[in-house]
């Protein structure tokens, strides 16, 4: 075989990783052969071929707009929490000024009606509180049977659900509850075993899955230690 077979053979036999390799060990090659480097060109979608300079200019572009488009959402997300965590601690302090059970449950409804939404409720297992007669607050009590289907239903294993429910499920957790359109509930508890948070709207698309639960679940973790000091643990 000659040399030009053998170079025939050489070039056939290349594949993108060699190239790779090559151009990987060899990082000076863009400099000697600038000139050349200037006149390839490389496929592109609408203008047919661009030059590799323009490619690369493009990508460059590309990952700018990218970057600043992820730093924009980080500024977003950042005043969203800031917002969030000013109104936790706003609410924290209001529950925590209350003169009693009722006075604590009256505030976080009117909160949560501050937020246009059509109420803000507490349910409690009976199993983890001590609220049955003779206590002026056995409407707040729900065993954790007659709730199973619905938490295995809607929750899984997570501990939060937000959109709409049935008629019958509705009936179960917001029974004074008209008009409900859609709910955001959280278990209370690190296994969901102390009772539900309820946020409640008219609107049927106000609360959908996928939404955020960041304050959901921080108040989830609140109102236990200060339900305590009216209700007694079981």
């Amino acid at each position: 075989m000659n040399n030009l077979d053998d170079q025939i053979e050489s070039v056939t036999e290349l594949d993108d990783e060699l190239v790779m390799q090559y151009l990987l060990q060899n990082p000076d090659f863009f400099i000697r052969n600038a000139r050349s480097v200037e006149q390839m060109h490389v496929p592109h979608p609408v203008k047919g071929s661009i030059s590799l300079v323009e490619w690369q200019l493009g990508r460059q572009r590309n990952q700018i707009a990218q970057l600043e488009e992820e730093i924009t959402l980080l500024m977003e997300q950042a005043t969203i929490n800031e917002t969030l965590f000013g109104r936790l601690i706003e609410l924290q302090a209001n529950l925590a000024d209350a003169t009693s059970l009722q006075d604590m449950l009256n505030r976080l409804q009117r909160w949560g009606r501050g937020l246009g939404l059509a109420g803000a409720n507490v349910r409690l297992f009976s199993e983890s509180w001590r609220i049955g007669a003779p206590s002026d607050f056995t409407h707040l009590a729900l065993t954790r049977s007659s709730f199973e289907s619905l938490r295995i239903q809607r929750l899984g294993d997570t501990q939060h659900f937000l959109g709409s429910l049935n008629g019958p499920e509705l009936l179960l957790v917001l029974p004074q509850a008209k008009a409900v359109g859609s709910v955001a509930l959280s278990l209370m508890g690190e296994e969901g075993e102390l009772g539900m948070l309820i946020f409640s709207s008219r609107d049927p698309q106000h609360y959908q899955a996928g939404m955020g639960t960041v304050m959901l679940d921080q108040l989830a973790k609140m109102l236990p230690g200060l339900l305590s000091r009216w209700i007694e643990r079981a």
